[in-house]
């Protein structure tokens, strides 16, 4: 049975669209009320939150269980609901607190399961996520969707990450195997602040990608078999330095991860 799970409230009339991957849509955008905490406009029961803060090599980690609903976790630092649109919006500074494999900071949704579990599903089968954002500021490259490696090995990269750059320009990064090395494919290019939208399909060994509304293919390597993978969304800055007023703000507007 399809598991179908909306990441922001949908509107009672909303039309299914197609986002350029076959059998794949979506409710349109709801209105998001910009009163309401991230968790009141998103249903992020099913995602953990990973701030730029916290002890060296241990950011703050937000569970599910305090992101979710109208009383829901916000920092006006790092994660909040824009006052004038009700996005949901992140912040990553280019100094904040990064993890042990990482020299970047992120304020970054991880996904999980809905009894509370890290999610960690096979390459079989279908696996969507697709969202609509805007990117109001970024200093030299962003991170904005990724598939990230599992259980299944000692491998910790992606297998792929989605890429904004100040210029516009849309990157897409695969992973070339579990070691590392990834290969960059220009996919697109949309103004900075201007809204867009992606969808990230897994289906078996195959990438499917649609970046506003141009779709590519990728076949994915043998050696990633053995893996389990999970999505991620939100800002994972590419940059770093000593500044804490440079950054990446990321700015979502609905967000839609589906598993069949």
């Amino acid at each position: 049975m399809k598991r179908r799970l909306l990441l922001a409230v949908a509107v009672s009339a909303g039309v299914a669209g197609v986002l350029g991957v076959a059998g794949v849509s979506s409710a349109s955008a709801a209105a998001l009320d910009p009163a309401l905490p991230p968790g009141g406009n998103f249903d992020l029961s099913i995602w953990s939150l990973q701030l730029p803060i916290g002890s060296p090599g241990s950011p703050t980690t937000i569970p599910p269980s305090q992101l979710r609903g109208r009383s829901g976790y916000t920092n006006p630092a790092y994660f909040w609901t824009d006052k004038n649109d009700g996005s949901m919006t992140f912040w990553a500074p280019e100094k904040g607190v990064t993890t042990p494999n990482s020299n970047y900071a992120r304020s970054e949704l991880r996904e999980m399961n809905a009894n509370g579990s890290a999610a960690d599903w096979p390459l079989a089968g279908n696996h969507t996520m697709s969202a609509e954002l805007r990117i109001p500021a970024v200093t030299k490259n962003v991170c904005v969707g990724q598939v990230h490696l599992g259980s299944g090995g000692s491998s910790t990269k992606p297998l792929l990450e989605l890429y904004y750059r100040p210029n516009g320009d849309i990157f897409l990064g695969t992973e070339n195997s579990p070691a590392g090395g990834q290969t960059l494919h220009h996919v697109g290019n949309v103004p900075l602040g201007q809204r867009w939208t992606y969808v990230i399909n897994v289906t078996g060994n195959r990438i499917n990608l649609t970046a506003n509304g141009s779709t590519t293919n990728y076949t994915i390597p043998s050696s990633f078999n053995p893996y389990k993978q999970y999505f991620k969304a939100g800002s994972y800055n590419q940059s770093s330095s000593e500044s804490t007023t440079n950054g990446a703000k990321v700015k979502f507007y609905r967000l839609t991860v589906t598993h069949n």
